[in-house]
């Protein structure tokens, strides 16, 4: 029953009963043998409903209380909220009927039912495992639609982009015409010329010559292909049809047609079909086909991944070789972190592999250590690695969530307060790229309960925002950062600790809490229970549930005085890139990078007064003398160290 069509036009009053009523009139008189399904049944409550007027819901509630009208009617379950349940004279006239989401299994035999119509509409043939890929990729990362909905679209849309490419010139084919083009562009220069090269011309119209025979040889098998391929099209859209007609013949009880389909038109159609797929089979099985018309598992998942970002394909081997190397591509960025860059690396392996826990994020880090020693930059690097830009890491500054009530600020207001359509911080950026690095930096300076909406995201690699909405992390990285323990990292380094005996220090510290040394403050048992009960600073820094779920904790130890001379490289590199955009190159002694690294060394601060030191030192002089005119474009700056000085000199026009 279509409502739309019959509300539209109803201009006077009682016109749209009146429509309403012949359709009842005409379902009445059928005996039961026709049963009228309503689609989006909430619509119909107050159809038609003016002033005066009756709605069709009251319309068609004594036919259904008669039991003259047979009626099927769908809507979803906020809808029947809404709507239906405010009525209940109209309610108490159908029998609610749950319809669950089908789970994969049942996905897979959809859609194995719908397979031939699919083939026949698009002209393509859906391989087996093209449908399991649909089923099981769409139901792991598509989180935020339905089976089988989902799975049939990517069918669909998986087979209508071979079609479209079947139908588009083949990429060979494409080549060779665009170098006829080139080569009949440079004839006519040549031949327009003043002194026309005659050895040119006459090669130009050999090569020429070649490439409009293998052009022509080319044309010909496309077009033969796509005209076996438009065959098979139009066999299948054939057998289809004449399905549809057996069913239609069948339900008149018009046998004799009926077997006449079955067994004589269907057979013969199906044979021609089976002939006409050998010879496309024959033509891939030597290798020069230029069309492809199978549907496979590899062509899903670049669907999948279009859809949501998620690489799921098949790795090609320049993946594989750069996942393999992950951390030496790291390490161009990060230095002396060797422990962090394994743990963070294992973790995108083990899920690009497949290996991974499927119902939890990637990779969960709490990264431990002193200011300034690449805890950001490692998040950074990560996102710049696997994203090609560092746009695609959240970041999210705990400092920022201090109190209580701060934790809407994540996932979203409740019901009723202000801002509740805008949706939270950090489930509306994982909605929107659900396969990023989500960077909590400072984690120790969040209130209590931020950590409780992060034991979720943890342990099932989800969330439900202040909508209702549920939201899939199991494609990030969630990497938390914290200074706690970094006034230890130092005193131990100091004090010459091996790094595992720092790590293990750290690890206990986070777990334990800060405690007190009884022997050396010289206090009984008993005051240091006492003291526990009432000194805060002594409870655990974070729960044990939270510190259960992180995949592995990682302490960033102090950069070292060796480890800085890699830094000043990194940082210069980054002058060299703004200098050359500028037309000039830079070039820094050995003896200058050394002077930088000694001076920006500084233990409790880490890297960050290096970077501060090249400013002062470095960009601050070269910036004065490219605005006083004595640096200009095309100059080669020189920097060398004379004693505890930079001394910087330019060289006009020895740039490149």
């Amino acid at each position: 029953l279509d409502v739309g069509a019959l509300l539209a036009g109803a201009k006077y009053r009682g016109e749209f009963e009146d429509r309403l009523k012949g359709v009842l009139r005409e379902v009445q008189a059928s005996n039961g043998e026709i049963i009228l399904f309503i689609d989006e049944l909430h619509t119909v409550i107050g159809a038609g409903a003016a002033e005066g007027a009756v709605s069709a819901g009251n319309l068609l509630k004594p036919a259904l209380a008669r039991g003259e009208l047979r009626c099927i009617g769908a809507t979803t379950l906020d809808e029947y909220r809404k709507h239906v349940e405010k009525d209940p004279a109209f309610e108490r006239r159908f029998q609610p009927i749950h319809v669950d989401q089908p789970g994969v299994e049942e996905t897979v035999a959809i859609l194995r039912g719908l397979k031939e119509r699919y083939e026949a509409h698009h002209g393509v043939r859906i391989l087996d495992s093209a449908i399991l890929a649909a089923a099981q990729l769409s139901h792991r990362y598509i989180a935020d639609r339905f089976l089988p909905d989902k799975a049939i679209d990517l069918v669909d849309e998986a087979a209508s982009r071979l079609r479209i490419e079947n139908d588009s010139i083949p990429t060979e084919l494409d080549e060779q015409r665009r170098r006829i083009m080139q080569l009949e562009i440079e004839r006519e220069a040549i031949r327009i010329d003043e002194s026309p090269r005659k050895d040119e011309l006459e090669r130009i119209e050999r090569e020429l010559g070649d490439l409009r025979e293998k052009e022509g040889i080319l044309t010909a098998r496309w077009e033969e292909e796509k005209a076996e391929l438009d065959a098979v099209k139009a066999l299948k859209e054939t057998i289809d049809a004449k399905r549809t007609e057996l069913e239609q013949a069948q339900r008149r009880g018009d046998f004799e047609h009926a077997a006449r389909i079955q067994h004589g038109e269907i057979p013969d159609l199906e044979k021609k079909l089976d002939d006409a797929e050998t010879a496309l089979d024959a033509r891939k099985e030597q290798g020069d086909a230029l069309v492809r018309e199978e549907v496979d598992a590899e062509q899903i998942a670049s669907i999948v991944a279009n859809w949501t970002g998620i690489p799921v394909s098949r790795l090609v081997e320049s993946e594989r070789e750069k996942l393999t190397n992950m951390e030496s591509h790291l390490r161009e960025r990060v230095v002396g972190q060797d422990d962090a860059l394994r743990a963070v690396s294992d973790a995108v392996r083990r899920s690009r592999a497949g290996l991974g826990d499927p119902n939890r994020p990637i990779g969960s880090f709490l990264f431990l250590g002193p200011t300034g020693v690449g805890k950001t930059e490692t998040c950074k690097a990560l996102a710049s690695f696997l994203f090609d830009t560092e746009e695609a890491m959240t970041r999210i500054d705990m400092s920022e969530y201090m109190e209580k009530h701060a934790v809407s600020r994540l996932i979203g207001a409740p019901p009723g307060y202000v801002g509740y359509e805008e949706g939270g911080m950090l489930t509306e950026t994982v909605r929107r790229r659900p396969y990023a690095v989500i960077l909590l930096d400072e984690i120790e300076k969040a209130h209590p309960d931020v950590f409780n909406i992060l034991l979720q995201v943890l342990d099932d690699g989800r969330l439900t925002d202040g909508q209702g909405r549920t939201v899939d992390f199991r494609n990030t990285i969630v990497v938390m950062t914290s200074n706690i323990g970094s006034q230890k990292i130092q005193d131990m380094t100091e004090a010459g600790a091996e790094d595992w005996e720092i790590e293990a220090a750290v690890r206990d510290l986070i777990r334990r809490g800060p405690g007190v040394d009884l022997d050396a403050k010289g206090m009984s048992p008993d005051q240091g229970e006492m003291n526990a009960r009432f000194n805060l600073d002594m409870r655990p820094f974070f729960r044990p549930e939270l510190l259960n779920r992180i995949d592995e904790i990682v302490v960033f130890h102090q950069l070292g005085r060796e480890n800085l001379e890699s830094i000043v490289d990194i940082q210069l590199a980054h002058l060299y890139q703004r200098l050359h955009e500028r037309g000039m190159s830079l070039e820094v002694t050995a003896g200058a990078r050394s002077l930088l690294a000694t001076e920006g060394f500084d233990p409790a601060f880490g890297a960050r007064p290096l970077k501060r030191l090249i400013q002062q030192r470095l960009e601050n002089q070269i910036a004065s003398r490219i605005l006083a005119g004595e640096i200009n474009a095309g100059d080669r700056i020189t920097v060398d160290a004379e004693g505890s000085r930079l001394e910087i000199t330019s060289m006009a026009g020895a740039s490149g």
